[in-house]
């Protein structure tokens, strides 16, 4: 990490990027909102310029004070002077609610565009890309505190517009004075802008080094917070191993930070003392031009306020350009994650060359993306409308890869796959995926109504209370949704109120109830669909699917035999290869593995 954070840019090169990501960063929030982009705009013009104009108007006031004592008598220039600081005031409290305004309003917009920048992107990317565990470091680098940079990037950039405009009306001011005063004004405000500028750059890449550690931080809190980890966390007594793990990673991640701090601290500390130096020196002079008779009592006044308002203009420009460094560097994380690239297939299909032909799996390897194994290996397979294809293998052996590679989730490496006569990756994914029903091992319990669980099988179809009810059916849970409190209209899950859990074997049926969403499907994959049921109730849901589906592909993955022998075919895999094929008859017969493992867990039922 320290080579890392040592190897950091010089301090011209870390600022050249600014320009780009400022320009980016406007463009957001232009998109999101022009008119108040517009007020933006024009309300830091205006609080830029007023500050002087106090500062004038001060002097102005004091030195018609002074005359009025010499004379002995009130003058109406005073009143004038008066009210018109005390509007001008006014006029700077309410620039600075307005500028205050628009912020919060484009905060809340803004955070929810870039989120949705964010979710969307996650969805044009191959599934492969979201199993990677970089891609979860950058979505973590992605999302943290990435939602308000853009905004806070505009806000810095306007500041130095706000106070760059105070620094030139008061620089006018002081050049009646003296130039040397200028440069007294601008040397001010530098000290700070050094430690901003040494340290910004250390803390963004000690945050972008331990995005890991932050992202293991974030599961352990999910693990220790959610229902569906509760049941083994407290059976297993996980928790006081897993909060030893949470406070071992704080207390490191926490060294570094409190190293850093106490670092920026002094440094600011230090360099601050030269700057608070420069402004008395400052106000040293201006006391004894003021003393020699070379300045009025109001034009010492005015230089007075002009030097401390002015120095803090200049830290702070100087201060938000560091800043803008800074989210720079976190928006470059930003658009790391959105300039990924997007899934590659471009297929324009929606339907084959020859309709009613059925899937052909030709040579088919597979390898994951960074890997250099095989995970599959000419793989070839054909299979017609109306019949049933039985996957079998042990865990690894590659049986769910191959369903992901036919659902079109991943892109295809080596050989090829044919859905009615035309390559996958001819076919427009989505017409594809409109044409497969999936039910997988780890398939998804929303916490949503019962109904819309099962609708999430066609969005097409999402609230569609008679769709729901048939697809219940074909799934062999329409008679226990009936039975629930609220029948399709009940809650499930815990994390809303009145939600009610089902048993796993339930979750199931609604998860097989979600595949029959899609009465145009023409292929039905169902990775260990009934792994929560007793064997009698599996059974009795194969029947039920090889009758319901009839014209559909139908592929199960399942490690009971008793159901898998009611395949046509039976495809047993090893290491990602197909070493045995046929019916169960041919099999039992051909007496290799399946014969085999068919044999023992027939023994273990007696």
């Amino acid at each position: 990490m320290s080579t890392a954070i040592e190897s950091q840019p010089g301090l011209i090169a870390q600022f050249r990027p600014l320009l780009t990501y400022g320009r980016r960063a406007l463009a957001l929030v232009w998109a999101t909102s022009k008119w108040l982009t517009v007020a933006l705009a024009c309300l830091t013009l205006v609080a830029g310029l007023l500050p002087a104009g106090v500062a004038w108007v001060g002097k102005l006031l004091v030195d018609s004070v002074v005359v009025a004592i010499e004379l002995g008598e009130m003058s109406d220039e005073i009143w004038l002077w008066l009210g018109l600081e005390a509007l001008l005031v006014a006029a700077m409290a309410a620039s600075q609610t307005g500028l205050n305004i628009a912020n919060s309003l484009l905060r809340a917009q803004l955070g929810q565009r870039v989120n949705l920048m964010i979710l969307e992107k996650t969805q044009r990317l191959e599934l492969a890309q979201l199993e990677d565990a970089e891609f979860y470091d950058r979505l973590t680098r992605a999302r943290r505190e990435a939602s308000s940079r853009p905004l806070a990037l505009v806000k810095k950039t306007f500041g130095v517009m706000q106070n760059g405009i105070s620094i030139l009306s008061f620089s006018g001011l002081l050049l009646a004075f003296s130039p040397w005063a200028v440069l007294l004004l601008v040397l001010g405000g530098l000290p700070a802008f050094f430690v901003e500028a040494k340290f910004a750059g250390q803390a963004f890449m000690l945050f972008r080094w331990r995005s890991p550690e932050s992202r293991e931080m974030n599961y352990l809190e999910m693990v220790l917070a959610r229902d569906d980890f509760t049941k083994e966390v407290k059976l297993y007594n996980l928790a006081p191993t897993l909060l030893k793990r949470y406070r071992t990673i704080f207390r490191t991640l926490f060294k570094e930070d409190r190293a850093l701090t106490i670092r920026r601290g002094w440094w600011a500390f230090g360099l601050g003392l030269l700057g608070t130096g420069a402004l008395y020196l400052a106000f040293a002079w201006v006391v004894l031009a003021t003393v020699a008779g070379h300045l009025s009592l109001g034009e010492m006044t005015m230089y007075m306020m002009v030097f401390k308002q002015g120095q803090s203009a200049v830290s702070a420009s100087l201060t938000s350009v560091n800043g803008m460094y800074e989210d720079h560097l976190y928006l470059s994380s930003l658009y790391e994650f959105l300039e990924l690239p997007d899934a590659a297939r471009r297929g324009q299909l929606t339907q084959g060359s020859e309709p009613g032909s059925g899937l052909a799996i030709v040579d088919l390897s597979f390898t994951y993306p960074g890997t250099d194994r095989n995970v599959l290996s000419n793989i070839n397979l054909a299979l017609k409308p109306g019949s049933s294809l039985a996957l079998v293998g042990e865990n690894g052996s590659g049986k769910t890869t191959l369903t992901k590679l036919i659902a079109g989730l991943y892109e295809i490496d080596q050989g090829d796959i044919f859905f009615d006569g035309s390559s996958l990756k001819q076919w427009d994914p989505r017409a594809l995926q409109d044409r497969i029903g999936v039910i997988f091992q780890d398939f998804a319990r929303y916490q949503w109504l019962v109904g819309q669980n099962v609708g999430a099988g066609d969005v097409e179809r999402f609230d569609d209370v008679e769709r729901w009810q048939l697809a219940a059916e074909k799934g062999l849970a329409d008679d226990f949704i009936n039975a629930l409190p609220s029948g399709y209209q009940t809650q499930l899950g815990r994390w809303f109120k009145d939600g009610y859990e089902l048993s796993g074997g339930q979750w199931q049926k609604i998860a097989l109830a979600r595949a029959f969403m899609r009465q145009q499907a023409d292929i039905l994959i169902l990775d260990e669909p009934t792994s929560a049921m007793d064997a009698q109730a599996e059974a009795a849901v194969f029947d039920h699917l090889q009758e319901t589906a009839k014209d559909q592909i139908l592929i199960l993955i399942s490690h009971r035999f008793s159901t898998v022998r009611r395949a046509d075919c039976i495809a047993v895999m090893s290491e990602g290869k197909i070493i045995e094929y046929g019916s169960h008859d041919e099999l039992m017969a051909l007496g290799g593995r399946y014969a085999t493992l068919f044999r023992l867990q027939a023994e273990a039922y007696q």
